[in-house]
Formats: C-alpha cells, sequence, structure tokens
C-alpha cells in the first residue's frame, strides 16, 4: 500500500467518536446532532423527479466532460450569480460533488518531483491536508484566527521556501469553519502572489449560497478575477455544490471552472480516474442549477435558525454571526474537547471541537483549539432546542 496512507489522520468524526466513547447524553433529553454540515432540509422535488423520470439512463455510460445541457446549465447559473461568462466546452467540468473534485484535482495538479508545499488555512476542510499528503506535497497551514480577522495572511505565516515551492493554495470562501467571506483586496493580494509564485488557487465555495441578505451575495473567485481584468481565470479554479445550495448532499453533484489551460489536463485525469457522473444524476442537476427559488427558501429557513439561536448560544460561549454559511463558530471558556464531551453528557448535545479542524503550528499553537463548530441543520424547532439547552449550560 501507498506508504503516504500512513501520514493521514483520522476524520474529525472519527475522532469524535472516539472523545464521546463511554458517555451518554441524559436521561429524558432527545439527542440533537448540530456536529456534521450535512443538510435536512427536504430536496427540490423537480429535482427529484426529475431523477426519477431519467433512471433508464442507468443504463449508458455517462461522458467524463458531462452533458452539454449540464455544462450550459452550469455557465448559465455561473452568468446570473456572478456575471461571469464561461465557455462551457472548456471551462467548465461537472464533478461528484466538491469533496471528490478537490481531492483528484490536486492529484493532477501537483508535480511530486519538485519539493511541492500545498498551503491551506487553519482550522480546514481535511480533504485539503489528505489531496496534498496523497499527492506527495507537504501540506503548509496558515492560522485564520480573530487576531488576523480569519484571513489567510500566507506572507506573514509560510517561509520564502514554502512560497517558492508552493504549487497549490485552498481558499474556502465561505469558510469552514469561521464563515468568513473574502472581499476584493483579499483577493488581490492572492491574484499577485500567484502570479509571483506561479501557484495554482483552488476555491472552495460549496457555501457560497448560504447567506443572509439577498441584496449581498458573497463574492467568488471567478467574479473578483473579471472585476480585476484576469478573464482568463489564470492559474485559478473554482470549486461548487449542489449539496449544501439545493439540500441534495447524496447525489454528490457539482461543478469545477476557471482556467482552461487547467481543466484540459484535469479532464484527461478523469478519463482514467472514471468518475463521470451519472445520466439520472446530470439531468436532475440541470433542474437544480436553473431554479433559484428553492434556493431562496433554504437560505430563509437558515437565516430563521440563526436569529433563534445565536441570541441564545451567546448567552454561554463567545461567537458572532459569520459572514456566511450554516455553522457558528464559537469560542469555549474551557478546553475545546472537554466542553464537546460535557455538552453531549450534560445537555445531550454534540458539536465539533475545533481542535479537530485544525493542526499544532510551528509555535506549538492549534488555531482550532479553544472554539466548537456548531453546525445549525437540524430543524428550526430543534436548533431551537439545542441552543436553548447551550444557552442553560452551567459550564
Amino acid at each position: 500500500m501507498n506508504p503516504d496512507l500512513a501520514l493521514t489522520r483520522p476524520y474529525p468524526f472519527t475522532r469524535l467518536k472516539k472523545l464521546l466513547e463511554g458517555s451518554q447524553p441524559p436521561a429524558g433529553k432527545k439527542h440533537i446532532s448540530l456536529s456534521i454540515g450535512e443538510p435536512k432540509h427536504p430536496a427540490p422535488s423537480s429535482v427529484l423527479n426529475e431523477l426519477y423520470h431519467n433512471f433508464q439512463l442507468f443504463e449508458k455510460y455517462p461522458s467524463t466532460n458531462g452533458m452539454p445541457e449540464l455544462r450550459e446549465a452550469i455557465a448559465n447559473w455561473n452568468l446570473r450569480r456572478h456575471g461571469v461568462k464561461l465557455n462551457p466546452a472548456t471551462q467548465i467540468l461537472p464533478v461528484n460533488g466538491s469533496r471528490e473534485a478537490l481531492f483528484s484535482f490536486t492529484q493532477a495538479a501537483i508535480d511530486s518531483s519538485k519539493n511541492p508545499t500545498v498551503l491551506m488555512p487553519c482550522p480546514f476542510y481535511q480533504i485539503y491536508e489528505g489531496a496534498a499528503i496523497m499527492a506527495g506535497a507537504k501540506p503548509v497551514y496558515i492560522p485564520t484566527t480573530a487576531e488576523n480577522d480569519f484571513v489567510m495572511d500566507l506572507e506573514a505565516s509560510a517561509s520564502e521556501e514554502e512560497l517558492e515551492n508552493a504549487q497549490l493554495v485552498f481558499v474556502c470562501s465561505p469558510s469552514n469553519p469561521t464563515g468568513k467571506v473574502l472581499g476584493l483586496a483579499h483577493w488581490k493580494k492572492l491574484f499577485e502572489l500567484a502570479d509571483k509564485y506561479n501557484f495554482i488557487i483552488a476555491s472552495d465555495e460549496c457555501y457560497s449560497e448560504i447567506y443572509f441578505d439577498e441584496d449581498n451575495p458573497p463574492l467568488g473567485a471567478l467574479q473578483a478575477a473579471k472585476i480585476l481584468g484576469r478573464d482568463d481565470f489564470d492559474k485559478l479554479v473554482v470549486f461548487s455544490s449542489l449539496s449544501k445550495r439545493s439540500n441534495i448532499p447524496g447525489m454528490r453533484t457539482g461543478f469545477v471552472a476557471g482556467d482552461a489551460k487547467l481543466l484540459k489536463p484535469y479532464l484527461l485525469y478523469r478519463t482514467y480516474h472514471g468518475c463521470a457522473m451519472s445520466g439520472p444524476l446530470q439531468k436532475a442537476s440541470i433542474i437544480a442549477w436553473n431554479d433559484e427559488e428553492h434556493v431562496k427558501e433554504n437560505r430563509r429557513l437558515y437565516h430563521e435558525k440563526f436569529e433563534a439561536g445565536l441570541p441564545l448560544v451567546q448567552q454561554t460561549l463567545e461567537v458572532e454571526m459569520p459572514d456566511a454559511s450554516f455553522y457558528l463558530w464559537a469560542k469555549t471558556p474551557i478546553d475545546d474537547k472537554v466542553f464537546t464531551r460535557r455538552l453531549y453528557e450534560e445537555a445531550g448535545i454534540t458539536v465539533l471541537p475545533g481542535s479537530f479542524l485544525g493542526r499544532e503550528l510551528a509555535n506549538g499553537i492549534n488555531p482550532g483549539s479553544g472554539y466548537v463548530r456548531i453546525a445549525l441543520v437540524a430543524t428550526t424547532e430543534e436548533v431551537k432546542e439545542a441552543t436553548q439547552r447551550i444557552a442553560e449550560f452551567k459550564i
């Protein structure tokens, strides 16, 4: 087996399960999980109907680059949402969810013969780290903390050698877990550094459609590039998904878009990787990308839960409203792992320790320590009940 597998670490939810071994929620209180970022709202009936009516397409091999009408639907969505015109034939690839694509793109992009580094925010989505390790690269963790407004500062945190060897930089906006959205000035700096050090920017935007002001959607990387005159999207690829936007995480459907020079060899990689999206899923995805009404309703439900739950959590924990996403990134007055276990045992609520989403840096500090991630994905009534219990939790 590949020896690099031994360098990877258990997934956060595996560690959470181990942390809670031997514990039980209190008798008489229903357990409510706010630990996993899995949408719980109903999937759009139109999407499910389209899936059902196209079952016969399971009898055919799908093409790796997807149906032209799916790529066209994704291009039209990007034009409506970001004001960005993409060539469906060369600048868009349908993928089986952003997670699969983040990992596989890294394998295709990294040249392991050149002592590569992959830079990523810390705390972070663990796929970034695993993808870098399995591609033969060194992960470099860039702290995103309250002190730097949860924004990566590559030059302050990476050495000159690490920047010179950088082949890929992961960006997550809106962020998992902090909910931070990058502004135009942040993107301008990232693009300048990509030009200087010749690295690829991989922008993970799977939370881009969970926001709270209909008149002020989060700025996307392609949109920022266009505003800054980078219409060829040089050294930039964006990853998006229907999982959170349309409440269909089990369908595993999304896209990669951006620099055509990068997507052409990535398509070649995918033909060997054997990960074409099935025909029924492509047909259902077309319906989802073409409809915004269910997405607006989705946002309304999340806004409702934040309005109900945030003031209650603030009675116990230091936490602010995120820019976007469905997470609260809450500071704990005690060790985050101790807090998580006690909250489960005494209140019947599961959250995720922030330290499980970070790594210890050279200074010995894990930027995720002292926080918990609270996913407001349960029903509104469950969120109200869970956050009320957190408000009443005696630390």
